[in-house]
């Protein structure tokens, strides 16, 4: 830039100086140097006005040609023009791989900007959502109406309520027999992507096996009751030989367990089928604790110290039933799984993140590396003394679903061969203290 001012300032000296030479000439100096620097103004303004009129045009095309500064200027911007340009090129290769890349994926993927509005999507998107080359800019909501997913766009792009990090499941629009997940990923300001999911196959195989455990387990309960009936009237005639008495208890045990394997399967097929959040009954907790207390001492059969500590009731908002059967689980576990003479502890207690329902025993324990599957169907940590103690593989399981449905979820801490603590933990919209209630 030095270089440049000097080498235009001794161009404007030589201008200078020849214009006086030749002015002393001709005895009129002055004027021969007004008319050569008015001559020299003149040919930078036209300079000016050419490479102004380059840019009011768009910067089109080379920059013009000039000399001197203007030179100079022409050159660095036509410099920057191409370096421009290689740089544009460059992204718009990059743009086009990556949109060549998505428009093969069998996933939807929507790009949203300004609040949730339409900016780009694949192919697959615009198939599964049935979106138009000319929706750009308007909401996705205005194309995936279904509440669940407006709440969820809501509070996953502004923060309202409680957001969810699952995924949502929902019809896709205009066509109700296929089963869509979206799943909402909010970054930069106001921006979002949203993927898609066809899961309609996913969804129409665990209906099936929805439908043929609970028609089976259905299916089985009249049986059942029919061989338990037989079994307990030749148990209590007294007309069955000797020797058929251990068999026929062993047949009893096993009816009755296989009867309240069936019970739990129903009651996880209708957890799963029946809609969330739909119970409106004001349960009190300290009454379902004392309840639940009572029903663990009499499994116990007085071999536990079973305590109860609920130092601030409350109701919690919900299915009388459901809510029994996951405390009950929880307690009657412990009593399984506790050595004789262990005590068992039921608490209750509040803080700023809800209600939170613990039992901790000083049983077995558990692995940490079993905790993460411990509420999956049938899972056993030690099949064989599951098995001896009557369990079903089921508990935690419809304590899982249990919870789901009432928005609260279940968190586990073990030490093996020191117990283990298994807590409910409930949100404050479902809770209401006692007092107020």
């Amino acid at each position: 830039m030095l270089d440049r001012s000097i080498g235009e300032f001794s161009r404007f000296i030589v201008i200078a100086l020849g214009t006086t030479i030749l002015g002393f000439s001709t005895d009129n100096w002055w004027l021969a140097l007004c008319a050569g620097l008015a001559v020299y103004l003149g040919w930078l303004l036209w300079q000016q006005n050419q490479f102004d009129r380059w840019l009011a045009n768009g910067r089109r095309g080379p920059a013009p040609t000039s000399f001197g500064v203007w030179g100079d200027i022409s050159d660095d911007f036509y410099r920057l023009q191409r370096r421009h340009r290689k740089e544009k090129q460059k992204l718009h290769s990059m743009l086009r791989r990556v949109q060549d890349s998505t428009s093969a994926l069998r996933e939807g993927i929507v790009a949203l900007e300004d609040e949730g509005n339409l900016a780009w999507w694949n192919p697959a998107a615009g198939q599964m959502l049935r979106l138009q080359a000319d929706d750009a800019g308007q909401p996705l909501v205005n194309f995936v109406r279904d509440p669940r997913f407006v709440e969820h766009m809501h509070n996953r792009m502004f923060g309202r309520g409680r957001a969810s990090l699952e995924p949502i499941t929902l019809p896709a629009p205009g066509d109700d027999s296929r089963i869509l997940t979206m799943e909402v990923t909010r970054f930069g300001q106001d921006e979002a992507l949203v993927i898609v999911r066809d899961v309609t196959r996913l969804h129409n195989l665990e209906q099936m096996r929805r439908d043929f455990v609970a028609n089976v387990s259905h299916e089985l309960r009249t049986p059942l009751t029919v061989i338990a009936g037989y079994l307990e009237t030749l148990q209590m005639s007294g007309q069955a030989p000797r020797n058929w008495e251990r068999p026929l208890t062993q047949m009893s045990e096993q009816t009755v367990r296989m009867t309240g394997l069936v019970n739990d399967l129903l009651l996880l097929a209708r957890l799963e089928t029946s809609e969330r959040d739909t119970g409106r009954d004001r349960v009190s907790v300290r009454q379902l604790m004392e309840q639940v207390a009572g029903e663990a001492r009499s499994l116990s059969g007085g071999r536990h110290e079973i305590t109860v500590e609920c130092i601030e009731d409350c109701t919690i908002t919900g299915t009388a039933g459901e809510l029994h059967s996951a405390f009950a689980n929880l307690a009657f576990n412990a009593v399984k799984y506790s050595p004789d003479g262990g005590p068992i502890e039921l608490r209750w207690r509040l803080d700023a993140a809800g209600g939170h329902f613990s039992v901790k025993d000083c049983g077995i324990g558990i692995d940490p590396v079993h905790i993460p599957r411990l509420t999956e169907r049938f899972y056993r940590v030690d099949a064989g003394r599951s098995r001896e103690s009557g369990g079903t593989g089921l508990g935690l399981a419809i304590v899982k679903h249990v919870l789901l449905r009432h928005g609260a979820n279940l968190t586990v801490s073990s030490v093996p061969g020191r117990g283990s603590t298994f807590t409910l933990n409930f949100p404050t919209h479902k809770l209401t203290l006692a007092s107020s209630a």
